[in-house]
């Protein structure tokens, strides 16, 4: 079974992210709380004004269709829905392989060790 990551960007009017990340909190924090969560983020770009990163991963497909299934992530569409969202793209992830970026030596890779 492979574990699921989410990322995405969400564009809110720059007036709006602050607000909707705030009274969103207890939302990401609930998600924590479901089977499988092992991470859920959204948090702003620093370097874009409105714009929110989302990075979530999941123990397996079947806890992230739970989670989608479920009322934290309902709550969330709709407490997000009321901030004018004016674009999204999130992509789910399956992950075969997890490697440290740096070796033993200390060095960043790029490459994954099956990759040599």
């Amino acid at each position: 079974m492979s574990r699921i990551v989410v990322s995405g960007i969400v564009e809110f009017p720059p007036d709006a992210r602050d607000e909707a990340l705030l009274k969103g909190k207890a939302l990401i924090e609930g998600a924590y709380t479901e089977k499988g969560c092992i991470h859920y983020l959204w948090t702003a770009d620093l370097n874009h004004p409105g714009r929110v990163i989302v990075y979530e991963e999941w123990e397996s497909g079947a806890d992230l269709e739970a989670h989608l299934q479920g009322d934290w992530y309902r709550n969330m569409f709709a407490h997000l829905s009321q901030y004018s969202i004016g674009s999204a793209e999130i992509n789910k992830f399956r992950v075969d392989l997890k490697e440290a970026v740096y070796n033993e030596s200390g060095v960043a890779t790029g490459y994954f060790s099956d990759e040599k």
